[in-house]
């Protein structure tokens, strides 16, 4: 065989790696071809290799994109840092919040059909969500405290579960009766389905009347009940036929096959305690199909949802959404005198409030101004995040959006801090 045919062989191979490696997403040359600069990007894999070093992380995965072409594609340190083994970019990640984003665009794909409306109350669906009361304190002459039970003012609505003003929260032990009630109810119980979830919380009491707080919640684990009841099928299997399979994310889902198990990216100790995050192993099925939380996938799966959001709702001569969706679901749908829940503060730059020149959108925060808001980006911008340590966001108009993947609760803000500061002081025209 000639050498020019080798030479033209290796070329070939080559040109056919980089979108299987991508995932169908074109890879640039280099960096400089869409604005960002090579030796500037290399502050980010330094640092990212500088957490592995160290001990603060196990493991990541960084895509960048912008143009519709992949920037970077890097894996950095441990899949699995006990049994040594290296990270992979093809890495399967236990996501959870981020299954949010892909929920809410079930149900719009319903809106879409007809069989479902942002404008009708949950009880339209779920009709037990109708005697639904709200917890309300009352402070007595005496100076006691007393929580009364009240009706709700107006119906909790789809577009309440959206945007995380239904009225429901999450259980946390001993913070509030109402939040404490979900973690005596087991709302978050793996064996059961997601009419018996929904069943439970229905029956508990709201945090606050729909429409008047931001409180992050479990809207999304109902907003998947929602989705069931409009579609006639189960919230797995509608995600599968109607949006994993036609964007061919095959590594996304509710869980993996066992073939698949040694691509399961692991946590490390980690904490005060020094103890492993009970993350679940990305093969583990359970009869719970959480809409909140409950979803697995790799950086480039991920990067192929968010690649057809920036094609206005299509990828590869399919589409899934159209353009006016993507924008409804982009906006700020919080009103102007809502207030946030107690505990939001929390959530610190994620906050989607006026102090931090944020909104929230369906499925995911929405920024509205520049400034405000210590993180760089763009006006109308979006973006989420997973406890487990996943991030995304999505710059429109930078043209740009960006998956980080990780396994690691403990370093999950401070990373997705340092990935905003480091892919803009990358990006110079």
């Amino acid at each position: 065989m000639s050498l020019v045919r080798v030479v033209g062989l290796a070329a070939l191979a080559l040109s056919v790696a980089v979108p299987v490696l991508a995932q169908g997403i074109p890879k640039v040359q280099s960096p400089e071809e869409v604005g960002f600069l090579a030796t500037r990007l290399k502050r980010l894999s330094d640092r990212m290799n500088e957490g592995v070093k160290s001990g603060e992380i196990p493991g990541a995965v960084v895509l960048i994109a912008r143009n519709g072409k992949i920037v970077m594609f890097d894996a950095f340190g441990f899949r699995d840092r006990e049994a040594k083994a290296p990270m992979t970019t093809d890495a399967i990640f236990r996501i959870a919040s981020m299954t949010k984003p892909i929920v809410s665009v079930a149900a719009m794909i319903l809106v879409e059909e007809g069989k479902l409306s942002l404008a009708h109350p949950v009880s339209k669906y779920i009709p037990a969500f109708a005697e639904t009361k709200v917890a309300v304190e009352k402070k007595n002459s005496d100076g006691t405290v007393e929580e009364r039970l009240e009706p709700q003012l107006r119906p909790m609505t789809v577009q309440d579960l959206m945007r995380h003003t239904s009225g429901l929260t999450y259980g946390v032990a001993g913070v509030d009766r109402v939040k404490q009630s979900y973690m005596d109810m087991k709302v978050m119980d793996a064996d059961q389905t997601n009419a018996q979830m929904a069943e439970k919380l229905s029956k508990l009491a709201l945090l606050y009347q729909p429409g008047t707080h931001w409180e992050y919640s479990m809207s999304t684990d109902v907003l998947g009940r929602v989705v069931e009841v409009a579609s006639g099928m189960t919230l797995d299997k509608f995600i599968e036929e109607r949006i994993t399979k036609p964007l061919r994310l095959g590594d996304t889902a509710f869980e993996v096959s066992a073939d698949k198990k040694d691509r399961g990216a692991k946590p490390q100790k980690e904490g005060p305690k020094n103890e492993v995050p009970a993350i679940p192993d990305v093969t583990l099925k359970t009869a719970w199909k959480s809409g909140g939380a409950g979803m697995v996938s790799t950086a480039a799966d991920y990067a192929r949802f968010l690649q057809m959001f920036a094609n206005g709702g299509q990828l590869d001569g399919v589409r899934l959404i159209s353009r006016k969706t993507i924008d409804l679901m982009t906006a700020d749908h919080l009103p102007p005198d809502i207030v946030m829940g107690a505990d939001m503060w929390r959530l610190g730059p994620s906050e989607p409030s006026a102090r931090m020149g944020q909104g929230f959108g369906l499925g995911f925060a929405v920024r509205n101004e520049q400034g405000r808001n210590p993180l760089p980006g763009s006006p109308n911008d979006y973006y989420w995040s997973g406890l487990w340590g996943t991030h995304f966001w999505h710059d429109p108009r930078e043209r740009l959006y960006v998956v980080f993947m990780m396994q690691s609760p403990a370093s999950g803000a401070q990373y997705r801090y340092l990935l905003r500061d480091l892919v803009y002081q990358a990006l110079v025209n």
